[in-house]
């Protein structure tokens, strides 16, 4: 039998070998390229809202914690009714201040 073709393909024993390499190669080159940013921004949203809903909820937490602590404080001087409703208009203005603040730091499209 004579010596393989060097241009032949069907005769190259490693012919079948390094068509699937190179087929392989292609297909990971593209995926890599297609999915490695998809996979990333994804994840990234993912975390983003699960660090929205972890931190709202710790919010709101504090905010409760904050009002009934208050509640305890003021029925030292008060009566229960009392120290709820003034309780609650502090808590209202403190966070009415809060808002304030934000929306005069806000920055604006003509500055």
């Amino acid at each position: 039998m004579s010596a393989a073709m060097a241009g032949n393909p069907l005769t190259d024993p490693r012919w079948p070998g390094d068509l699937a390499d190179a087929v392989e190669n292609v297909v990971g080159t593209i995926r890599d390229r297609a999915t490695t940013p998809v996979v990333k921004i994804t994840r990234g949203i993912v975390y983003g809202l699960l660090a929205s809903f972890v931190a709202i909820t710790a919010l709101v937490s504090v905010v409760i914690g904050m009002t009934r602590a208050l509640q305890i404080l003021l029925e030292l001087g008060l009566t229960e009714a009392q120290a709820v409703y003034v309780s609650y208009f502090i808590m209202g203005g403190i966070l009415s201040l809060a808002g304030w603040l934000v929306l005069v730091m806000r920055h604006t499209g003509d500055e």
